[in-house]
């Protein structure tokens, strides 16, 4: 399993046998069973996790209404950077919507891959680069694009994960109520 995690870092950055070494003895295998949290919130984000199995949903408690902004799936990263880099309590919230494995590294030791790694501070530059332009994506959709646009997008960037993720979780991550995407389902799935 840790060769999906130095396959996704060797796309990024050349690595020797030593540095390989290095990064598999600063990731730790972590097991979350579905429902249990990366993060909870209030939480200090004290780790940074790749996803080899398994499924996490991202989302705020706003006013008793959870509202999904995210999803990491397999050889995806999964972190809240915004509570990770300060080292500040999360406002944010990561849960396994699926049994998952995840390789996480701390904050102190993700600076021990940075020196001792020769392209580490790269390699988490364009990691980190990718998660911040998806979010700015997603973010700019909210206020760009029509719920339907937006469920159409959800479908062409993930389509695995329909049959994984409740429609719920869909529905609050396209910004509608789940009768709402039902009526989109059909106007989209009654043009095919």
């Amino acid at each position: 399993m840790i060769n999906s995690l130095l396959n996704n870092i060797q796309s990024l950055i050349t690595l020797s046998p030593e540095e390989k070494d290095i990064i598999s003895s600063l990731f730790k295998e972590k097991i979350y069973k579905k429902g249990d949290f990366f993060l909870a919130d209030g939480q200090i984000c004290k780790q940074v996790g790749f996803v080899t199995k398994g499924l996490m949903r991202y989302y705020i408690n706003h006013d008793g209404e959870e509202k999904t902004y995210a999803f990491s799936q397999e050889n995806q990263y999964v972190s809240n950077y915004e509570s990770f880099l300060p080292q500040s309590p999360s406002s944010k919230i990561i849960q396994a919507l699926e049994d998952s494995n995840v390789f996480v590294i701390s904050y102190s030791d993700l600076q021990l891959l940075y020196a001792n790694v020769r392209e580490g501070e790269r390699y988490g530059r364009i990691a980190v680069e990718a998660v911040f332009l998806q979010m700015l994506i997603d973010i700019n959709s909210f206020y760009t694009e029509t719920p339907e646009v937006r469920y159409e997008r959800f479908l062409s960037n993930h389509p695995d994960l329909q049959q994984r993720i409740s429609q719920y979780y869909i529905a609050s991550f396209v910004g509608v109520k789940p009768q709402s995407l039902s009526r989109i389902r059909k106007r989209i799935f009654g043009r095919i």
